[in-house]
């Protein structure tokens, strides 16, 4: 009889370590084969990043769907239906939030995903057939799915085992509330980790200094926005986890984006190739395409252009925080952004500017051989210098 069939007297589903830790150690393994991958892949690619052996490409990509395929069957098959079972009973008891509608999608695509790759291991094709590549091709997406999310189910799973005590509450609340405020004015409120609880409520934990004293305390809300409090102090950082609510996955920037579904690189020039291109070239012309290839927009876009791209990221990304340091430093990324595109231009007209001159550098800048010529057979050696010798010690 499985867990799932054989509920806790609670009516929940019991979590056994061995159900915690498939999704994790599937994601660890799933990790592994990813890198493994890329290093495949990157061997299979040309300096820019284009594929040029495409048997090597595809030779990886088997090998990578197969070996999911295994980590799957090892750490996921036998305990994927009961760790969606304990997720969604304990989804069901937790209070409203604003994200328990995406994660009960999440829960309802994995389950989708269980039972595509469930059929395909009920009936294997032949090893090593094209079939069963063919397979295994159409099992990844459904691999790839649980490796990006399994993190929710499992630490959903997880939040049976976790039992924290109760907040302070009344004065000694109030307490502790204006002493952390007082050392944050002070500067003396060391922010050092922060999470989410399962009731969307975050927490964040910090040293609070006083004197030559350091109390560890933990803080409920946004600690830049009025109306955070203090929650509990701790001695040190195993007693508050074992205290606090147990921390739910971090959110996503963007929703529909895979680790382990990445689209391919576009390809790229880097830096110290066009400035290497600069140094070697005679004419100005050569000078003026390293500089309009570092500003290039399109498909092969340029260094410039990839970082104002970077800037305007991590711009959205500080934004998305929801926080108010976030937001002003989201404010300052984007004038960053502004600035990188100004510069963008002012290069661009300079390399154009550059290349109008057709100038050559002049014949008295001579190059330098850097190997000297070997003497020739007949050549008497030259002496060595004398060497100083010293009188031995005796003793």
């Amino acid at each position: 009889m499985t867990p799932a069939s054989n509920p806790a007297p609670d009516g929940s589903v019991p979590v056994t370590p061995d159900l915690a830790d498939g999704a994790r150690n599937f994601r660890l393994r799933m990790a592994v084969i990813d890198r493994e991958f890329e290093v495949a892949l990157d061997m299979a690619c040309d300096r820019y990043g284009r594929t040029v052996h495409t048997g090597a490409a595809a030779a990886a990509r088997a090998h990578r769907n197969r070996a999911a395929v295994e980590a799957y069957t090892t750490h996921l098959a036998p305990h994927a239906d009961t760790l969606l079972d304990a997720a969604r009973s304990v989804l069901d008891e937790l209070p409203p939030a604003r994200h328990l509608a995406g994660w009960r999608a999440v829960l309802d695509g994995l389950a989708a995903s269980a039972a595509e790759i469930r059929r395909a291991l009920d009936r294997p094709a032949a090893p090593g057939s094209p079939a069963e590549r063919t397979q295994h091709s159409t099992l990844w997406p459904h691999l790839a799915a649980w490796a990006d999310h399994s993190s929710v189910v499992g630490d959903l799973a997880d939040q049976t085992k976790h039992h924290p005590r109760a907040p302070l509450t009344g004065e000694e609340q109030r307490m502790w509330t204006e002493r952390a405020r007082a050392a944050q004015q002070r500067g003396e409120l060391e922010l050092t980790e922060s999470w989410y609880a399962a009731d969307g409520q975050p927490i964040t934990l910090a040293h609070l200094v006083e004197s030559d004293d350091s109390t560890l305390v933990a803080l409920r809300g946004d600690p830049d926005a009025p109306g955070w409090q203090v929650i509990g102090h701790y001695a040190h950082e195993y007693e508050a986890g074992k205290a606090l609510p147990a921390p739910v996955p971090p959110g996503v920037l963007r929703a529909d984006v895979s680790r382990f579904n990445r689209p391919a690189p576009a390809p790229e020039v880097s830096l110290q190739e066009l400035i290497r291109d600069v140094v070697e070239g005679r004419t100005s012309g050569d000078a003026s395409e390293a500089l309009l290839g570092a500003v290039q927009r399109g498909y092969i876009s340029g260094p410039m252009v990839r970082l104002q791209e970077l800037l305007e990221t991590s711009g959205q990304f500080a934004g998305a925080l929801e926080t108010v340091q976030g937001r002003q430093i989201a404010a300052r990324l984007a004038a960053l952004g502004r600035q990188i595109e100004f510069l963008t231009r002012e290069v661009e007209e300079a390399a154009e500017d550059l290349g109008a001159t057709v100038a050559v550098l002049p014949p008295h800048r001579t190059p330098v051989l850097r190997i000297r010529p070997r003497p020739a057979v007949d050549t008497t050696p030259p002496t060595p210098p004398p060497r100083t010798s010293t009188p031995a010690r005796h003793r």
